[in-house]
């Protein structure tokens, strides 16, 4: 068993990510937004940590007792700090609340099980008084999945993983390694580099998310393209759940009947707790290279990006940014504000052997060239790939100057593409007021790629009604032009309407009939995923 060098630094608790990293916008970039999109500065500061309304802790005193005895006593926290920290995920709506000083979402306690064996007994003790139990890992839901309906519960408690961050075996000769969930992607990478290997997982969470909630919530990193999504380098798991455990995942491959995985890869917390997880792995790579590409436009771009997809080789990464993100230059934070030349950014980057670097980039460089595609050199993949975690901090920004700026995403086949894409930016134009909305391909397959949106607008008094209102004309929209309601993001509580409509009623009832029978008084996450 392996163990991380260093603890985990908690995320900053109004905003995301390393509070040192946060800045406030240039003065340039301010005048931008304002004569831009009418931006002006909020009426009132940000509530300060000291601000923010907490509830009176619900849990009953026996069961904070029992609690105590299952994981001991420092390992149950009541205390504001942590219940601030776990209270909801990241979505803008998320932060607009904290920065309001509103912690009514905040779970009674925080608890910090140390095994497998301590979970199962509190999910029991749970399921015993009616308390509802909220798994957490990075707390970097951006879809509301953090957040437990009370309902008729006693309490809620935030279930911690911290503890369980441990890397349980390495298999070199099947490539595959054991992981406990509370494992953040960067220290799984810093252990995994002792071995010469990499799992090649690099959302843009990366920084911060553990490799449980990965799985629940079928996470696809930037490399996606080279290494696949993470659900893909799930080969085993188990799972507690409050009937008791579930071990999946012995062959590589098996007709023995479904696959039962796939039941708790996306379920988010909702049927049981990820408590360890096999994963496939790679060798690390000698060699990196990312480059840019300029093309006419976003539909040229699209055309290049599936004759690679579907005739290949394919890049580790490859992204294209609509003519919008291109000129803006969201792909460069940290040089918002200086306009780019026109046309569309393509993204592609490299990974792995020198020998095998050298044959795709040769081959993808031709194809192309051959397609219209203007090569730009390396200097703009290095800067992206500089930048590639900067985004949320950005968004922070953005919200700090009075701006409403969220993202969201979708996924459909080729032929669907262009349809979906019009209907999102559609759905937010007619529902916000003169918006600026951006947009890449970020993860491409032989048969479609998916579409991820920023969207950014001058707040207006009601900001969390104000996206409210957009985010449920876009949910439609991509539900009646065919698309999935998420790629990546999940499901949590701001999508379950648009995925009822997406698996159908008899749909709905396999996923209740499933929640009935693992979690029968329903403690897990209420409220999230199941229509």
């Amino acid at each position: 068993m392996e163990t991380p060098s260093s603890a985990a630094e908690p995320m900053l608790w109004s905003g995301w990510g390393d509070p040192a990293k946060a800045r406030e916008l240039p003065s340039s970039v301010r005048k931008l937004l304002r004569d831009l999109l009418g931006v002006t500065d909020p009426e009132s500061a940000a509530a300060s940590f000291g601000e923010v309304r907490l509830p009176i802790s619900a849990l009953p005193a026996p069961v904070m007792t029992r609690l105590s005895t299952l994981v001991g006593d420092e390992h149950v926290r009541c205390d504001e700090d942590a219940r601030i920290r776990h209270t909801r995920g990241k979505s803008t709506p998320d932060l607009l609340r904290m920065r309001a000083g509103d912690g009514d979402d905040a779970p009674d306690a925080v608890v910090l099980p140390g095994s497998h064996s301590e979970i199962l007994d509190l999910l029991k003790l749970c399921a015993e008084h009616r308390v509802a139990v909220v798994p957490f890992g990075g707390g970097t839901s951006v879809v509301g999945g953090l957040v437990a309906s009370r309902g008729n519960f006693t309490g809620v408690i935030a279930l911690d993983l911290a503890r369980l961050n441990r890397v349980l075996s390495v298999d070199k000769v099947s490539m595959i390694a054991e992981f406990e969930p509370g494992l953040r992607a960067p220290q799984a990478e810093q252990i995994l580099a002792r071995h010469d290997l990499t799992l090649g997982h690099f959302p843009q969470s990366y920084e911060y998310a553990t490799l449980g909630g990965f799985a629940a919530a079928r996470s696809s990193g930037q490399a996606s393209a080279g290494y696949g999504r993470f659900d893909d380098m799930v080969v085993g798991l188990t799972v507690a759940t409050p009937r008791g455990t579930l071990e999946f995942g012995r062959a590589p491959k098996s007709a023995a009947g479904p696959d039962l995985r796939q039941v708790i890869l996306g379920s988010e917390g909702a049927f049981g707790v990820i408590t360890a997880l096999q994963l496939r792995v790679r060798t690390a790579p000698r060699s990196k290279v990312y480059e840019g590409w300029r093309f006419e436009s976003f539909a040229a771009g699209q055309v290049a990006m599936r004759r690679i997809a579907q005739e290949g080789p394919l890049p580790t990464v490859l992204r294209l940014a609509d003519e919008t993100e291109s000129m803006i230059g969201l792909s460069r934070p940290a040089e918002l504000g200086t306009l780019a030349e026109a046309g569309c950014l393509m993204i592609t980057g490299f990974e792995g052997s020198e020998d095998d670097v050298a044959h795709r980039r040769e081959a993808v460089a031709a194809l192309l060239s051959e397609l219209g595609g203007t090569y730009r050199g390396t200097e703009p993949g290095e800067r992206w790939e500089e930048g590639r975690y900067s985004a949320p901090y950005l968004r922070d920004s953005l919200l700090a100057a009075g701006a409403t700026v969220e993202t969201l995403e979708t996924a459909g086949f080729w032929s669907d593409l262009p349809r979906l894409y019009d209907a999102v930016r559609l759905a937010l134009r007619a529902t916000l007021d003169d918006p600026l909305v951006m947009c890449h391909v970020s993860h491409v397959y032989a048969t479609g790629a998916s579409l991820y949106f920023t969207v950014v607008a001058a707040q207006d008094e009601d900001p969390l009604a104000q996206w409210e209102h957009a985010k449920r004309a876009v949910n439609k929209a991509i539900v009646l032009t065919g698309g999935t309601i998420s790629h990546h993001h999940g499901v949590g509580r701001d999508h379950r309407t648009a995925y009822a409509s997406e698996i159908g009623d008899l749909g709905v009832e396999i996923l209740r009939a499933i929640k009935g029978r693992l979690d029968p008084y329903g403690i897990l996450n209420p409220g999230v995923l199941i229509p």
